[in-house]
C-alpha cells in the first residue's frame, strides 16, 4: 500500500484547511454521510495541559453535522493560566444542543482506564465515543460517520482513521497509511488467525463503544500504563462481538517522537502486554512489528528515499529495545524502570 505524492500533499491540504476557523462542508458523496442514524452520543475527552490543538478540536466537534448530546471533559488539574483559559474557551462553546462539561481530576488519580471510566459514569447516551484532546477531525461529518456502524447490532466498538499531521515527516505519513488503511473492515473472533494482534486494534484517540455492551464487560481495565482501548477491544472480540475500522472517520494525529520517546514508549506498551499476558501472549506482536519495517523500507526505495533508511532503522531499532526491555521489567529495578518508561508516575 504505497503512499505516494499526492497522498502527501493532499493529507497536507486537508489539514491547512481544518486549521482555518471555519469547517467547510463535505462535498464527497459518501455512502455513511447520506444516512440518517438517531442514536444519542456523548464524547469523553481526558483533557491535560490543554493547548491550541485541543481549541481545534472542541471548534470542530461543536460544528459536527450530527451534534454530540454532551462533551465531557475530564480536565486533570494543573494551575496554570493557559490550560484555565482554554477550558474556558471550551466551555464558551457549548449550546443547548450540544453541552460541553468539565470535571476536574487531581493528577494523582488520573488512570488512562479509570479516568475514562468516570466519564462514562457521566454518560447517559447509547454511544459514548472516547477522543484525545489532540485529535482534529478532519471534517463535520466525523460523529455521524462513526456511529453508522452501530447500525449493526453486533458492532461493539467503532474506532477512526488518523491522518499524519503536515509536519510529521514521510515516515510517519507512511506508518499511519500502514496503521490506518483508506477502506473500511469488520473484525470477529474468526480473524484471530488471520490478523493476530491486530484483531484487538483500537484506539481511543477516536473510537466509540455501545455504552450497554462497556458497561456489561465492566469498563476500561484500571491502573494500566497503556493499552486500556486494546484490552477491551479483546474483551469484545472474545465476548462474539464486532469491531469496525471507520475510513470515513478521520482524525490529524501523529506524532515525532526522539529514539529515546520510541525506546520509551514501546517500553510502556510491552509493559501493558506482559501485564495482561492471558489477553496478549497468544498474539505476539513482532511480527506486525517487522512487517511494518519491511514495507516501509520497500516504499522508501520505491519513491527514491534513500536518505530515510538509516533513520527508520534507528527508529525500528531503539522500538524492538523498548518493547524487549518492557517485557522483562520485572527484572529491573524501580528506579531504572521509572527512567526507561514514559510514564514514570505511573510507578509511584
Amino acid at each position: 500500500m504505497k503512499l505516494c505524492y499526492l497522498e502527501v500533499y493532499q493529507t497536507e491540504m486537508i489539514e491547512k484547511n481544518v486549521l482555518e476557523d471555519t469547517i467547510e462542508e463535505d462535498k464527497e458523496e459518501d455512502l455513511f454521510i447520506n444516512r440518517e442514524y438517531t442514536a444519542t452520543v456523548d464524547v469523553i475527552i481526558p483533557v491535560y495541559k490543554p493547548d491550541n490543538k485541543f481549541n481545534q478540536l472542541m471548534e470542530r466537534l461543536v460544528k459536527q453535522s450530527k451534534k454530540p448530546n454532551r462533551i465531557i471533559l475530564l480536565h486533570t488539574i494543573e494551575e496554570t493560566l493557559d490550560a484555565n483559559q482554554h477550558i474556558a474557551y471550551a466551555l464558551s462553546l457549548g449550546t443547548p444542543e450540544c453541552a460541553v462539561e468539565c470535571y476536574d481530576i487531581e493528577k494523582a488519580d488520573f488512570d488512562h482506564g479509570g479516568t475514562r471510566n468516570y466519564g462514562a459514569s457521566l454518560s447517559q447516551a447509547e454511544i459514548m465515543l472516547f477522543m484525545t484532546q489532540d485529535a482534529v477531525p478532519a471534517d463535520s461529518h466525523l460523529v455521524n460517520t462513526i456511529i453508522m456502524p452501530f447500525q449493526d447490532p453486533l458492532v461493539a466498538a467503532v474506532y477512526g482513521r488518523q491522518l499524519a499531521n503536515q509536519k510529521s515527516g514521510i515516515i510517519e505519513a507512511y506508518t499511519r497509511q500502514f496503521n490506518y488503511p483508506d477502506k473500511s473492515y469488520t473484525k470477529t473472533l474468526k480473524d484471530l488467525p488471520r490478523l493476530g494482534i491486530k484483531t484487538y486494534f483500537c484506539s481511543n484517540v477516536c473510537a466509540a463503544y455501545r455504552k450497554d455492551v462497556y458497561d456489561s464487560l465492566g469498563g476500561f481495565v484500571t491502573k494500566t500504563i497503556f493499552n486500556e482501548d486494546m484490552i477491551m477491544a479483546a474483551a469484545i472480540i472474545n465476548e462474539g462481538y464486532t469491531i469496525a475500522y471507520s475510513a470515513e472517520t478521520k482524525v490529524f494525529h501523529s506524532h515525532y517522537y526522539t529514539y529515546i520517546q520510541q525506546f520509551q514508549r514501546n517500553f510502556d506498551l510491552a509493559v501493558s502486554q506482559k501485564q495482561y499476558d492471558h489477553i496478549f501472549a497468544a498474539v505476539k506482536s513482532e511480527n506486525e512489528g517487522m512487517k511494518l519495517v519491511k514495507n516501509t523500507i520497500k516504499y522508501l526505495f520505491s519513491q527514491k528515499y534513500y536518505y530515510l533508511i538509516p533513520d527508520l532503522i534507528l527508529q525500528s531499532g531503539f522500538k524492538y529495545l523498548g518493547y524487549k526491555a518492557g517485557m522483562n521489567y520485572e527484572r529491573f529495578p524501580r528506579n531504572l524502570v521509572e527512567r526507561l518508561s514514559m510514564n514514570p508516575s505511573f510507578w509511584r
